[in-house]
């Protein structure tokens, strides 16, 4: 065809021919070069168009009826278009990428809803390709289109690599139930408008295939509801009320299938958690196993006592629980001897352990650190010994206390590294070397304030090894992971984020909150993370670190929350208010289990639980250390006698017996205020007495000093410190 229209009386057979129209203006070749740099390339639809008006206006009308029918199967480039229907097994692959495109670039408000489709379209294109005999095309889509559930289905996925012949697809178990059952995806009823308009209007490139699909194998229903995200309005207020779940929402997918993040993990607040201890990595238990096999083979445990081999596999067989996660789930560095002698001292110190059951004993802890208003963190040697340092210039100088400077701010928060007590260790085989013994102390110090940054410093050489920059605002709260590596901090930006140590930008950013952080706390297995807010919000957020998304919402504090805390057993978290009240919340059910109160006015600024679970030890600004029974009172009876004594010894002085026999005094009826007869002055209020609940075991108070942080030690030993006011 010719690249211009013919000119007027030019010979139509040598027209239509594409012969060139000869004209006085200069030879063919030079008129068509000319037309084609100041017209531009003419696109083939556009010559189509024109050859089909030529054809019309000659009344060649029949020619013009084929050659439009031959046009509709050729593409923007002039060449034909494969049909669907002829590329065999590849058409799979093909509705594939179109419908997952068309999810990426859908309105954010469906995008979580309609990617519910991919899972079910991957797995029914699989077993159409391997049911229909064509093994090698099941092996390269399962290859290509696979990656994309690398993360929520690596199980399925590694069963499905099994799959090679048709037999296989009709008895392997996982497949039987999805050819037995149809697969049920819920939709809100304006996404599902828009999916069969997109299967329609693309039936020719891919929409056949999908609808196929989805009309063999699955079941589409529509809602009323709002979108669903982990986010949503709809989600966060179903979560937030405990409204039950729609019954589609909870027949979501195929019983007994893995289906993903599903809306019942989105809307209900019962949904199930993994809330067990996180494995221990397998080449790290074996070099443990091993190192306390050879150090037991030396120095034999005493007779009778338990030996560290036992209480390894006690650990082992509490982490092997129906509710353990996934540690593939958590990506961590691989393990190192330090890791090693960590574990082996934590051992240690689980075995020896004074369990308790009211009362504490222990060992101390070595060191202490601050962190101050005039932007500085002052570091404390507590066991005598001085603070190692790795700087050429202190070699042989002996520092009882450092301090570390950069911050610009205030510094509102600091956590230590991973650590163990006791003295320096050497590994099974290092005693005849020159190996240095390994030390349990922290390595690490995290430090966050409110010029916004965060820091990670070295408490060899003292020194800031890194700053972290991300949060828009001060940054108010900083916690290390239980396992290391990962961090957690929040501020007034009301974002909480998750780092790892080795990435200046965060891996996690946890979005939900109304107002600033005021609480932030670990699960014990490093799966799961907690945050606070206060002001307007005043809720409890539990997040996914895998996912990044909501999980539970736990309300019913009307005061700003101050303090939250995960016990050792993964099952309680407590959270406490600047009003003395402490929650204690279910996560397995994401309910309240009570209200337990004792502190006055001012607020609870620390939690810790004992390694049982089984004790609380709180803080506050009232001067005193409380511990309190985590169990209820089984006997409604036994809380009722425990409520009226409360009630008659009010006003009275009770004596509490301290650790070295001196008796402090506790007055039961100060009004409003420290609940100390120590931290009471001037005449009494006549407002309101503070209410003890009977699960209070004890209170200890302080003269002058309210207490900003407690902690119990793998030893159950209680270490509280605070601020000195002598105004008090």
């Amino acid at each position: 065809m010719s690249a211009q229209p013919p000119a007027p009386g030019a010979p139509t057979a040598n027209s239509y021919a594409g012969q060139p129209v000869t004209s006085p203006a200069g030879p063919p070749a030079a008129a068509a070069t000319t037309a084609g740099t100041t017209g531009g390339a003419m696109s083939n639809q556009n010559l189509n168009q024109i050859v089909t008006d030529y054809l019309l206006k000659r009344g060649f009308n029949r020619t013009e009826e084929v050659f439009r029918q031959e046009s509709k199967h050729l593409g923007n480039d002039g060449k034909p278009v494969q049909q669907l229907a002829n590329l065999g097994p590849k058409k799979y692959s093909r509705a594939f990428r179109l419908l997952k495109e068309w999810v990426e670039n859908n309105l954010e408000i469906y995008k979580f809803e309609l990617s519910k489709l991919l899972w079910p379209t991957f797995v029914y294109s699989f077993i159409e390709l391997v049911g229909n005999g064509y093994t090698e095309e099941g092996k390269l889509f399962l290859k290509e289109v696979g990656q994309h559930f690398q993360t929520s289905h690596a199980d399925d996925l590694k069963t499905f690599s099994t799959i090679t012949l048709p037999q296989h697809a009709n008895e392997n178990p996982i497949t039987k139930l999805y050819k037995e059952n149809k697969y049920r995806i819920p939709l809100n009823q304006h996404a599902t408008g828009d999916l069969f308009n997109f299967l329609e209007r693309e039936s020719d490139q891919g929409g056949s295939v999908l609808r196929q699909l989805l009309v063999t194998y699955c079941q589409i229903d529509s809602t009323a509801r709002g979108p669903i995200t982990p986010f949503s309005f709809e989600a966060v207020f179903r979560k937030s009320k405990n409204l039950e779940i729609e019954e589609i929402d909870a027949k979501e997918g195929i019983p007994g299938v893995n289906i993903g993040l599903s809306n019942k993990d989105i809307l209900d607040p019962a949904a199930p958690l993994s809330l067990g201890p996180l494995p221990m990595e397998a080449d790290l238990r074996d070099d443990v196993r091993a190192e306390i096999e050879d150090e037991e083979r030396r120095n034999p445990p005493p007779p009778g006592g338990p030996s560290l081999l036992e209480e390894l596999d006690q650990k082992i067989k509490r982490e092997e629980s129906a509710d353990a996660p996934n540690r593939a789930d958590l990506p961590l560095p691989p393990s190192r001897p330090r890791d090693i002698m960590l574990e082996m001292q934590k051992l240690r110190e689980n075995r020896d352990r004074f369990k308790i059951d009211g009362r504490t004993g222990g060992v101390g802890v070595p060191l202490a650190a601050v962190g101050t208003s005039e932007s500085y963190i002052r570091v404390w040697s507590l066991d005598g010994k001085a603070l190692p340092s790795s700087n050429a210039h202190e070699k042989g100088a002996k520092f009882n206390s450092r301090k570390l400077i950069g911050h610009f701010g205030p510094v509102y928060d600091i956590s230590f590294s991973e650590s163990a007590s006791g003295p320096p260790q050497k590994l099974f085989g290092d005693e005849g070397r020159q190996n240095a013994a390994i030390d349990g102390r922290p390595k690490l110090l995290l430090s966050c304030a409110g010029d916004g940054q965060i820091r990670l410093w070295s408490l060899e050489s003292w020194t800031c090894l890194c700053v972290y920059k991300s949060h828009d605002g001060p940054v108010y709260r900083a916690q290390w992971g239980p396992h290391g590596h990962y961090f957690l901090t929040g501020g007034y930006d009301k974002v909480v984020r998750v780092w790892m140590q080795d990435h200046a930008s965060p891996q996690r950013l946890l979005v939900g909150h109304d107002t600033s952080i005021s609480a932030i706390a670990w699960h014990p297995n490093g799966m799961y993370v907690f945050s606070a807010s206060d002001e307007t919000d005043k809720s409890v957020r539990m997040w996914s670190v895998v996912t990044g998304g909501c999980v539970r919402v736990f309300t019913g504090h009307t005061e700003h929350i101050s303090a939250l805390e995960c016990a050792p057993n993964g099952k309680i978290l407590a959270s406490a208010d600047i009003a003395g009240n402490i929650f204690f919340w279910d996560l397995t059910k994401g309910t309240r289990i009570k209200r337990s109160r004792g502190h006055g006015k001012g607020g609870i600024w620390s939690l810790s639980f004992s390694v049982e679970s089984n004790v609380l030890a709180s803080g506050g600004q009232d001067g005193t250390v409380r511990l309190w029974d985590v169990e209820s009172p089984a006997d409604p009876h036994k809380a009722a006698q425990q409520a009226g004594l409360d009630a008659a010894t009010a006003g009275t002085d009770i004596a509490i017996s301290g650790p070295n026999g001196e008796a402090s005094r506790l007055n039961t009826a100060t009004s409003g205020q420290p609940t100390t007869a120590g931290a009471t002055t001037g005449p009494k209020k006549k407002s309101k007495e503070v209410m003890i609940t009977p699960d209070q075991i004890s209170a200890f108070p302080t003269k002058k000093t309210p207490v900003t942080k407690v902690k119990f030690t793998r030893m159950n030993l209680v270490i509280a410190g605070g601020c000195y006011d002598p105004d008090r």
